[in-house]
């Protein structure tokens, strides 16, 4: 499905920023667009990581007419926005071409409007992934290849089936939370023939990724290196596409990244 090594995660402009501290941010998000699409790598555009207003992928592309490359842009899409925001975020995608979309639950925030869950034909209290993946692959049917997170740190039993679920709703691919090595977690995703992407940490700072996640410490994890982890998820999982968060800019790519340009 995703022909290419890595997809980079890319963070838009925060919507906080206003004047010429705009316009440089949607610079410097231009700059590191295009070298991602240069590397001949994918990327994906977070949606409010953190609860944090951003502006959104298609609208950070707009507003700098960058060229939409429908096999490479992964666009993530939550549940954290009114009815009528979601509709016009999807038109928008289907206009431009936009082939792949990330659907997550999302961290919310006092910042971000709150979908209501019926206006999608969901029946809980709250919107939830499967909701929103049955949602836009019931208005677009056909239009978009969706995909879905998976989290290794919860149970495999309850994780499998809750992914088998988002399936059932139209995910075509998976993306999985960090991953250190291998992961048995992982190894279980196997078996619902689903295309796989595994995302590497490439901070050294392992004390972030496991709170985010929840998960306490791994002592095997003290002298956490992140290139050496990369190596390792080429070697366990050869087949699979591998998403590269927190990767630094700043970086040649060709020294850190063992699949970077061949």
């Amino acid at each position: 499905m995703f022909n290419y090594h890595y997809i980079v995660e890319l963070l838009s402009p925060k919507r906080s920023i206003e004047g010429q501290a705009l316009d440089h941010h949607l610079d410097r998000f231009a700059d590191r667009y295009q070298r991602i699409i240069d590397a001949g790598f994918g990327l994906s555009i977070p949606d409010n990581p953190m609860g944090q207003p951003r502006m959104g992928a298609l609208e950070s592309i707009g507003l700098k007419k960058l060229a939409l490359d429908p096999d490479k842009v992964v666009m993530n899409l939550n549940t954290f926005h009114s009815k009528n925001e979601l509709d016009e975020i999807l038109k928008t995608a289907a206009s431009a071409g936009l082939k792949y979309i990330l659907v997550i639950r999302g961290d919310g925030g006092p910042l971000l409007s709150k979908l209501d869950p019926k206006s999608i034909g969901g029946t809980r209290s709250v919107a939830t992934s499967i909701d929103l993946l049955r949602y836009i692959n019931m208005k677009f049917p056909g239009r978009f290849i969706t995909g879905a997170a998976y989290n290794p740190y919860k149970p495999v039993a309850f994780e499998i089936k809750h992914m088998g679920k988002k399936i059932e709703a139209g995910a075509k691919f998976a993306v999985t939370q960090p991953i250190i090595g291998r992961d048995q977690s992982v190894e279980e995703l196997k078996s619902l023939n689903i295309s796989i992407i595994v995302e590497a940490w490439m901070s050294k700072n392992i004390d972030l990724l496991y709170k985010s996640v929840g998960k306490k410490k791994d002592k095997t994890a003290e002298h956490y290196d992140p290139i050496d982890n990369l190596k390792s998820l080429h070697a366990y999982y050869p087949e699979c596409c591998v998403y590269l968060s927190m990767l630094s800019f700043k970086q040649d790519w060709r020294q850190i990244l063992p699949q970077s340009i061949e």
